[in-house]
């Protein structure tokens, strides 16, 4: 193991927090200052329930996955796992096509649990939340959580990142999970731009919108090519982002979509939205 790889697993968890915080921070001030919409609900109670819902997920990582992608990287390094581990390739090159491809495969999930019943009853979750703000990015449940850190491990096993691109891929994700559903104004000429390198509020906003067809659209969480790629991009939502309806409809009991014992029964209730890919009928 190299003294970078050492360095970087034995500080991951305080550079993953530093930057975490520093972000979530920033974020937070600017909705304060230059909010992009007005709230529905009080944001002390849904902050509350939301960042509880983050540290409960944080706790069952932990003890189901102590050792975390990173470890996982480090032990498919360590085992020759991975296309990376196989084939020499410059450091560089591999951190880069590392962190794209795995960043494709996050999009590639998140379509996943858009089109699968089963999944969307877990995803609802995150759409549920009323209100759309710098805490709904990291609005997951537990068993959404699961699933994304052993598609990861999946992911490393065939990929073989090295520790770096884990790491760097990791913050990139958290930081813009965060950003793109952040309550920030952006002027829309800087977004008009900044979209074609990562996804904006105003571009992953439509995504969160009660109409099927925004929901079902702009699945990216990082970079925003792939939503132009495959087809699932929607540039603006149909009432505006000032009038637009967030959430899922017929699901907009404060119990239920807010606090945290509603948020996780949640999957548990009705039948199969026509939120689902495909899927035309709606929960009764």
């Amino acid at each position: 193991m190299t003294e970078l790889n050492e360095f970087l697993i034995l500080n991951e968890i305080r550079i993953r927090l530093v930057f975490f915080f520093g972000v979530f921070l920033l974020l937070a001030i600017w909705e304060v200052f230059s909010p992009r919409r007005k709230l529905i609900l009080p944001k002390a109670m849904r902050w509350a329930n939301n960042i509880a819902l983050v540290f409960l997920n944080s706790l069952i990582l932990r003890v189901l996955f102590p050792m975390a992608a990173v470890g996982m990287a480090v032990f498919a390094e360590e085992h020759g796992w991975g296309i990376f581990n196989y084939y020499d390739v410059s450091f560089a090159i591999t951190v880069i096509t590392s962190i794209v491809i795995m960043d494709a495969i996050i999009y590639l999930q998140h379509v996943m649990v858009h089109a699968i019943p089963v999944l969307w009853r877990i995803h609802r979750v995150h759409h549920a939340d009323p209100d759309f703000d710098v805490t709904t990015g990291s609005r997951f449940h537990p068993l959404e959580i699961i699933l994304s850190i052993l598609i990861k491990f999946s992911v490393i096993v065939v990929l073989g990142p090295p520790v770096m691109a884990v790491i760097i891929f990791e913050v990139l994700l958290n930081a813009s999970a965060m950003f793109n559903h952040s309550n920030i104004r952006i002027n829309v000429n800087i977004d008009k731009y900044l979209r074609w390198i990562v996804v904006t509020p105003d571009m992953h906003r439509v995504h969160h919108s009660v109409v099927a067809d925004e929901t079902n659209s702009n699945f990216g969480f990082t970079l925003p090519w792939w939503d132009r790629l495959f087809g699932t991009y929607k540039d603006q939502p149909r009432a505006g982002h000032a009038n637009m309806t967030i959430g899922i409809n017929d699901y907009n009991q404060p119990k239920q979509v807010t606090w945290l014992s509603g948020m996780l029964t949640l999957p548990l209730i009705g039948i199969v939205s026509d939120y689902v890919i495909n899927r035309r009928y709606k929960d009764e």
